[in-house]
């Protein structure tokens, strides 16, 4: 990747449905270099799709929360195919340090947060949790 590519790339980040001519007018080169690279960043997966963001006012009616989990030593992969089944469940990262998995839940209230939190702790190889829910989004970078 060099600087057309990143710059492509932000382009992309902050408008993803900015078309292959405006790209191109932006970035001073001809639509077919834009078109090269977008198929080269798509085939070797640094484009994995286009997508939409939801703003605040789309989520203004989903509590979100971060869950960090404990988790008995190889567990990990029983407790990832339950977590899949939670559709509250949005994300999950493993991590380094004290805690072995970050999750982010959204639920709609806080009596179903609380039972997906239970469900979650009654795991087999569930050892402890923290949750963190989220009061307001002060930046937000994700791309």
């Amino acid at each position: 990747m060099d600087d057309l590519d990143n710059t492509i790339l932000g382009l992309l980040g902050a408008d993803a449905r900015m078309s292959v001519a405006t790209l191109a007018r932006r970035l001073k080169v001809a639509r077919s270099t834009i078109q090269a690279r977008l198929e080269r960043l798509e085939t070797t997966g640094v484009i994995a799709g286009y997508t939409l963001k939801l703003g605040e006012a789309a989520r203004q009616g989903r509590l979100r929360t971060s869950v960090l989990l404990t988790i008995e030593p190889r567990a990990q992969a029983n407790i990832l195919t339950r977590l899949k089944s939670i559709p509250e469940v949005e994300r999950v990262f493993t991590t380094s340090g004290r805690f072995d998995l970050l999750m982010q839940i959204a639920a709609p209230n806080t009596m179903v947060l609380d039972q997906v939190l239970d469900q979650i702790g009654a795991m087999t190889g569930v050892k402890s949790s923290e949750s963190l829910i989220h009061l307001s989004t002060r930046i937000d970078r994700a791309v």
